[in-house]
């Protein structure tokens, strides 16, 4: 007889593979630097890596710099995802506010947040408010995207028929249309987030003294290659946390997604 696989039965078949790539990866990686295909120096060892990463954490900027990139990523992204996700909602729900804004948002979405960072320096300065406004412009677009398309795609019926049962608005949009829409949001908050930290590497490389990004030029400047890699390493396992954070929180509130 069929048993519904256990919660965690299914994790431990989603980590096998996973570890197994991840062995992969390593294998090929120390093989690359141990062959002397690159330049001695310019790529080092997984072991080499790790004790950079560890070096880093004991002197103590890797702390500092993790706080720092995170509070502007998250201060970033929490004011992009709030704007998008509104202006999704209300685009994939009004046509002809859609038909204003999505030639707008279409021309903005191919100009990145880099391409903008000397404007922003321009008006706001090298502090935290150009960085956090340059995410916040990243992460509004990409939400954005999967908020309209999620919420333009629930049937008109529906919304017709729970007013035909005399349903308000406000029941409509908490019974109805946000539970409809809610695997479309959850996925734009979850790609929303990956797009911050991407946005996080062009604000800190626009000027600053404290942040992953930060770390990453000054040690690219005196050729620190190591210590280059584990901060990539960083920003990469920060990157899987938050959208493993995500991830269950779809889970456990928007259940009846497959995400």
């Amino acid at each position: 007889m069929y048993s519904t696989p256990s919660p965690a039965s299914r994790a431990r078949g989603r980590l096998g593979p996973a570890l197994g790539a991840a062995g992969a990866v390593l294998a090929l990686w120390s093989l690359t630097a141990w062959s002397g295909a690159v330049a001695p120096g310019l790529l080092p060892t997984p072991a080499e890596t790790a004790a950079a990463l560890a070096d880093s954490a004991r002197s103590g900027p890797l702390a500092s710099d993790v706080a720092a990139s995170l509070t502007r990523a998250g201060q970033g992204f929490a004011l992009g995802a709030l704007i998008g996700s509104a202006l999704g909602f209300a685009t994939g729900c009004l046509p002809r506010l859609s038909a204003a804004v999505t030639p707008l948002v279409s021309f903005l979405r191919p100009i990145p947040a880099i391409a903008l960072v000397p404007l922003a320096t321009a008006w706001f300065g090298i502090g935290e408010t150009a960085k956090r406004l340059l995410i916040a412009y990243a992460v509004l677009l990409a939400v954005w995207l999967y908020v309209h398309d999620g919420v333009s795609r629930v049937p008109v019926s529906h919304l017709r028929a729970a007013r035909t049962l005399g349903a308000p608005l406000h029941r409509r949009f908490t019974e109805v249309l946000l539970p409809a829409a809610a695997p479309a949001l959850l996925a734009a908050l979850r790609y929303g987030a990956s797009v911050a930290l991407l946005a996080l590497v062009a604000a800190e490389l626009g000027g600053a003294d404290s942040g992953l990004a930060y770390r990453l030029q000054v040690d690219g400047q005196f050729l620190r290659v190591d210590r280059m890699f584990a901060g990539l390493i960083v920003l990469g396992l920060l990157g899987v946390a938050v959208d493993l954070v995500l991830a269950g929180i779809g889970r456990r509130f928007v259940h009846w997604s497959a995400s």
